[in-house]
């Protein structure tokens, strides 16, 4: 039996009933569209330490920038995509712009995530 045997099912039936469970139980389309383009905005190495970071500790862009051997004006453009998928969220002091992770789901996607990254390590 070759690899591509192994993986697929030798016979054709169908599971009704575990079809239609399912069916009902999946999220909404648009739903699952959003997810995909949060995935999209995690696809990317820059904003994926700058999330690194902000689970660690408030920052401001200065400190990003310094963090990440970055621009700010890189950092900020980055942060503006983060902010608008509400990963992040900031807020003023002063003359400084202060980022933190949006919410707890948004650390606690984060951290499951890294920790199943790390699993087969």
């Amino acid at each position: 039996m070759n690899s591509t045997e192994s993986d697929v099912c030798q016979v054709t039936c169908v599971h009704a009933e575990r079809i239609n469970e399912v069916r009902r139980d999946m999220a909404a389309e648009a739903d699952l569209q959003a997810l995909s383009e949060l995935f999209k905005i995690l696809g990317d190495m820059t904003r994926v330490r700058i999330l690194e970071a902000l689970s660690l500790a408030e920052l401001c862009v200065c400190d990003l920038a310094e963090i990440l051997a970055l621009s700010q004006s890189a950092v900020s453009h980055q942060l503006r995509l983060l902010r608008a998928a509400k990963l992040v969220k900031y807020r003023r002091e002063g003359k400084n712009a202060y980022y933190s992770l949006d919410d707890e789901h948004v650390a606690h996607l984060f951290a499951e995530a890294l920790d199943h990254i790390k699993e087969d390590r």
